[in-house]
């Protein structure tokens, strides 16, 4: 970073270097002072930052969280209170292109595109359920769900996830439709079922709807 430049500035900087076309961007920030790790790890809480040292480690998501705009507001409280470092960008993902699923199969994108399109107009929240045809896909699964954090369904190979439309308990609609798209691109095949639907829940005290299934809450 060039000596000066705040870490907004910074910020601006690789934006005007990503793809046009970009979803998330993996950026380092390395604080110049030990000591304001905490505070800055605190400041920076709705990007979840990851510590390693002195680094935070934040993935900026285009069309969920604090997005583009959001996170050159948090870096400039960093700047604002006197917080600084260099900011690097690490990687960057691009649009993905629909995989192209077997004559005969349905691929996981366009289960969940056209189980959308079938649900109310103001649905709110959505139990959902990957049953995938082999236990071998089990781990990769796993691995490539991670950001809805899926859960294990039963004895079979299967993973159910909620998902949230505005707020709440559960993964935004675009992550949900990215998640299943990286199972398209890496071969897993599976079937996608929704489960539960819930229509403009309006929470009180609260982050969102519980659900009980089998006497457990999900």
């Amino acid at each position: 970073m060039l000596r000066g430049m705040t870490l907004a500035g910074r910020w601006d900087e690789l934006a005007r270097a990503l793809p046009a076309d970009w979803t998330d961007a993996h950026v380092v920030l390395r604080v110049l002072r030990p000591d304001d790790l905490p505070r800055a790890a605190a400041l920076l809480g709705p990007l979840l930052p990851g510590r390693s040292g002195r680094d935070l480690r934040l993935v900026v998501e285009r069309s969920a969280g604090p997005g583009l705009l959001g996170t050159r507001r948090l870096l400039g409280i960093l700047d604002g209170e006197g917080i600084g470092g260099s900011l690097e960008l690490v990687s960057s993902r691009r649009q993905e292109r629909p995989a192209t699923a077997p004559p005969g199969r349905r691929s996981l994108l366009e289960a969940w595109d056209e189980s959308l399109d079938s649900l109310p107009a103001d649905w709110s929240d959505l139990y959902c359920e990957v049953g995938l045809t082999s236990s071998d896909h089990l781990d990769p699964a796993a691995l490539l769900l991670a950001p809805v954090n899926p859960a294990r369904a039963g004895e079979g190979p299967a993973f159910r996830f909620r998902v949230a439309r505005r707020f709440g308990y559960g993964a935004s609609a675009q992550m949900a439709r990215r998640c299943l798209g990286r199972l398209d691109e890496n071969d897993i095949p599976g079937e996608l079922r929704v489960l539960r639907v819930l229509s403009d829940t309006r929470p009180a005290s609260t982050q969102g709807p519980v659900w009980y299934v089998g006497g457990k809450v999900v």
